[in-house]
């Protein structure tokens, strides 16, 4: 269990967009090297990943799904994911447990929206991607383009792609660089001064090999290397030289035997790209020569004998044509050792991979409390680095991340251990009683080893090991009861798994509703959240069509929820359950799941309601500028009523991301602290299940980890400009007046600034810091009356007047974010800053 095993393990994942050629690509990989899983001849017509009835009946993929592969001496974890956007949210699974990926671009009509989905997917999740660019027979047997015109075609689908990718680059980099250029250069560090001067690099380049041409369809795909390494000892060149002449402008002079330029090339003459004329034009002569009646079928024989081609003669007599050009080039350019060679070379190992990922990972936390236990603080740090550096030694902490909980049924669990023992599937100790499905983990190891039997921590995202004793509800202990590899629908049973590996794990079905951290201490950070690129916006109301099964429907949806890593469900204010969806065919599959497997009754189901949200456009990326805007902008809009009494000046800000995602998802909560009803209610909750905890003190920390994290992702390399931020956002936070709409949705009312003076002529409406004495932030215990008090030289009436109007700007902040002006949508992550004067 050293080293050199972890770094013969490679995790990827195949993302691309819809119809794109993923799962055929993938049956061809599991062809050649699944150990006799799928037959060759199937490769692309089975989709062996894609074993749902309604996958197969729609020709998509619904779910990601994982397959262990052996090619050489490596291991190969290959996780085939969804392109269809209703099923985004599996890319997000597979992305977190992969270390690569491969992005498959149809070369026919190149670069569509998933695509850019999956780029962005891969670039959070900092995987090391590769270029596939599929469906090249296409480009000869449909468009009829010459070499010339095809080399041309996928030049530009190479640019694109690299434009997306170095876009996502400078969004940081600008970030970055403005934070560096903010300090003074003698302060500056070398690796930050070095940061500022690196040239940016195009991610994917075909002459350093991490791009691919393919015809998934037929077998077949090379990259520049394969070419290269042919005419090395042909041209008597090296393959060095030649992987980087051939592709882009570089042209080979016959006269000179020479590698050249453009300004090398004689004027008069027609020569073309070395890609053209030594790659596109011979692969073109062979589809000539195999379709078209008249084509010249000694090109066939020439290619077999200078390659030596091993192929049976029944193939090449064969009066299909087509079936006679496929085994001629999948024999010539045969595709899994094409895509297999790459992965092996261009991706990176567990170990070299998780050295850069733990940033994204397991984040570094800033400890603000100094009286902590630094025993844990110390423990906890051995265990990052464990992670960081892939340790995979038994006597490693064992630290794993379950991104999803798939449902199998039991009757499909293997019948026998890993040493042939007989399992008794029905005992589930964690299980679901009389249900037959059983929810299986879909992780991968980061540290350690784990094995069948052993008692492990489930730590949720809010989990902080500094307080144990507050925790309790963010912490369980469960035991493994069984370990699996993966065969796409298959499972083979394992008594243990070291770091590097994915895995299905039994036995948490109880403890983990979608995703967890896994660790043998206590004293572990959880892994950060995934990043999910859309919400559900398509709702139903479900009921049975028979009453008495509710009970049946109550369970089915909570299955479905724990199966579904993106459906959500709940209950409405009429008392209706709610099944939101990603869109119209997620949502077809979940009421499908719903009558077939998990509730099993007959349902009714309402016309499905689309879900908008309302906000504005806003660059939060520079934290800094955000936060002096929302502080104290002269940017505003201003409008003074019929009698010229009031002047009401509105600003209105966007929300940081990550702090508007905390008030959304912590809506039931702030319901109770706002509604008045905190002590009381909340007490109760405490005392019912037994925690120590305070749930306002742990929002508070939520809504503050929140600011902390919308800082440090536009400062990090900056630290007085994050002390800096901080400060005005405390400020900011002991300002909250209300939230909207309904009193606790994600949009914030501040208060004005108490710094403004009232004046006889002039009294401001202040309103009251309420929010924020809720939450805590501000503590007005012993202020007594002294918000009552008329402060000297103002007008008593105006001053009481402007106190009456407190109200009717709060009424007017709940109704105009309920219904936004675009089409009467609630609005989402927004910042109100209302400043009414009453003249005398």
């Amino acid at each position: 269990m050293g080293d050199s095993d972890t770094r013969k393990i490679r995790n990827i994942s195949i993302l691309a967009h819809v119809d794109h050629g993923k799962t055929t690509l993938a049956d061809h990989l599991i062809a050649a090297t699944g150990g006799g899983l799928l037959h060759p001849k199937l490769a692309g017509k089975l989709r062996f990943m894609d074993y749902l009835d309604e996958e197969q009946r729609r020709a998509i993929t619904m779910k990601s799904s994982s397959i262990a592969l052996h090619y050489k001496d490596y291991a190969i974890n290959l996780i085939d994911s969804p392109g269809h956007m209703d099923f985004c949210s599996e890319v997000s699974t597979a992305a977190r447990l992969s270390d690569g990926a491969l992005v498959l671009v149809d070369a026919v009509e190149g670069v569509h929206i998933q695509t850019h989905a999956v780029l962005r997917q891969s670039w959070i999740e900092k995987l090391t991607p590769c270029l596939v660019l599929n469906k090249i027979d296409r480009l000869i047997s449909e468009l009829k383009l010459t070499p010339l015109e095809a080399y041309n075609r996928l030049l530009r689908i190479v640019h694109e792609v690299n434009g997306i990718m170095s876009a996502y680059k400078s969004e940081k980099y600008l970030s970055d660089v403005d934070s560096l250029l903010s300090v003074p250069s003698e302060k500056l560090g070398d690796e930050n001064l070095q940061f500022i001067e690196d040239d940016e690099e195009d991610t994917f380049q075909p002459q350093k090999g991490n791009v691919a041409f393919v015809c998934g369809l037929d077998g077949w795909g090379f990259s520049i290397s394969e070419f290269a390494e042919f005419y090395a000892t042909k041209l008597g060149a090296s393959t060095a030289a030649l992987e980087k002449a051939l592709w882009g402008p570089r042209y080979f002079n016959p006269k000179t035997k020479m590698i050249v330029g453009k300004k090398g090339i004689s004027t008069g003459t027609k020569a073309r790209p070395m890609f053209v004329q030594f790659v596109l034009e011979p692969l073109w002569q062979v589809y000539q020569a195999a379709l078209e009646p008249d084509g010249d079928k000694g090109v066939l024989e020439k290619v077999i004998k200078s390659f030596n081609l091993s192929i049976p003669r029944r193939e090449l007599q064969n009066k299909d044509p087509k079936a006679v050009l496929q085994a001629v080039l999948s024999h010539w350019l045969p595709l899994s050792d094409a895509i297999l060679s790459m992965v092996v070379k261009c991706i990176p190992d567990p170990i070299s991979a998780q050295s850069y990922r733990i940033s994204r990972l397991l984040p570094k936390r800033e400890i603000l409390d100094n009286d902590v236990d630094c025993n844990v603080l110390t423990e906890a740090d051995f265990v990052r680095k464990s992670v960081e550096v892939c340790n995979s030694s038994p006597e490693a902490p064992c630290v794993a991340f379950v991104s999803k909980m798939f449902a199998v049924p039991i009757k499909m669990l293997p019948q026998r251990g890993s040493n042939g023992e007989i399992l008794d599937n029905y005992a589930d100790k964690g299980g679901n009683g009389e249900s037959e499905e059983c929810f299986l983990a879909f992780a991968r190891i980061f540290s350690g080893v784990l094995y069948s039997g052993q008692r492990v921590f489930v730590l949720s995202a809010l989990y902080d090991p500094l307080k144990v004793e507050s925790m309790q509800k963010h912490i369980q202990e469960a035991e493994l009861q069984s370990l699996y590899l993966m065969m796409g629908q298959g499972l083979k049973p394992v008594a243990s798994a070291k770091a590097g590996n994915v895995v299905a794990i039994r036995g948490l079905g109880q403890q983990i509703l979608k995703s967890a951290t896994l660790s043998s201490t206590r004293n572990c950070w959880p892994f950060s959240s995934m990043v999910f690129q859309v919400s559900p916006t398509l709702r139903v109301a479900i009921e049975p069509s028979d009453p008495a099964d509710m009970g049946a429907l109550m369970k089915g949806l909570r299955l479905l929820n724990r199966a579904d890593p993106f459906v959500e469900v709940s209950v409405s204010s009429r008392g209706e359950n709610v099944l939101a969806a990603a869109g119209e065919v997620h949502l077809e599959r979940c009421i499908k799941d719903l009558k077939e497997r998990f509730a099993k009754v007959s349902l009714e189901v309402s016309p499905p309601l689309v879900s908008y949200k309302e906000t504005i456009e806003g660059d939060t990326s520079n934290p800094l500028q955000n936060v002096i805007l929302l502080s104290g902008s002269s940017d505003y809009f201003e409008k003074t009523t019929p009698n010229g009494r009031c002047v009401v000046r509105v600003q209105v800000m966007k929300l940081p991301f990550t702090v508007t995602k905390v008030l959304d998802e912590c809506a039931d909560l702030l319901g109770i602290i706002i509604g008045g009803q905190a002590n009381k209610s909340l007490e109760t909750q405490r005392s019912s299940s037994g925690e120590d905890d305070n749930p306002i003190e742990a929002l508070r920390k939520r809504i503050m980890d929140a600011v902390e994290d919308h800082i440090s992702a536009g400062n990090e390399n900056d630290q007085y400009r994050m002390e800096k931020c901080k400060v005005k956002w405390q400020k900011l936070l002991r300002r909250i007046w209300a939230l909207g709409p309904r009193q606790i949705g994600p949009n914030i009312l501040f208060k004005p600034d108490d710094k403004q003076i009232d004046t006889e002529s002039s009294v401001l409406v202040r309103g009251s810091a309420h929010v924020s004495e809720r939450l805590g932030f501000v503590d007005n215990s012993d202020d007594g009356d002294a918000a009552e008090e008329i402060p000297p030289g103002v007008n008593r009436a105006s001053f009481v007047e402007a106190q009456s109007l407190e109200s009717s700007i709060v009424s007017g902040f709940q109704l105009a974010t309920a219904s936004g002006p675009l089409c009467d949508e609630p609005m989402w992550g927004l910042a109100f800053i209302v400043e009414a004067y009453i003249s005398s």
